[in-house]
């Protein structure tokens, strides 16, 4: 029987959000935009940051090949592994972008 009242009170709460939330005005202001930043800024940092991450390989492959100490073979594969990684990562969103691009492109007015 408990079940019941438990259940009936449960509905009792739902309705009165209900009315709560019909009850009270929308906002039709914009939406704001996000404290961080712009979709292209981003992009452009991860650009970045792959960037750096080859760089950063081939530097230590450089650093290794010219027999530099405290070069370890196992950090030179890890590194070159890392930037290959990192840049078929995005290669995918590169070819992901071009064909939302594309998609959008071909949709009729």
């Amino acid at each position: 029987m408990s079940q019941g009242i438990e259940f009936n009170r449960l509905m009792m709460d739902m309705k009165a959000m209900k009315m709560d939330a019909m009850s009270t005005p929308k906002s039709t202001a914009a939406v704001p935009e996000l404290a961080g930043s712009s979709f292209s800024d981003m992009l452009g940092q991860a650009i970045n940051k792959v960037s750096d991450t080859q760089q950063a390989s081939t530097q230590l492959a450089n650093a290794f090949e010219i027999g530099k100490s405290g070069v370890d073979l196992t950090d030179v594969m890890i590194a070159s592994q890392k930037a290959s990684v990192s840049f078929q990562a995005l290669t995918q969103v590169r070819n992901k972008l071009v064909q939302a691009y594309q998609d959008i492109m071909q949709m009729p007015v």
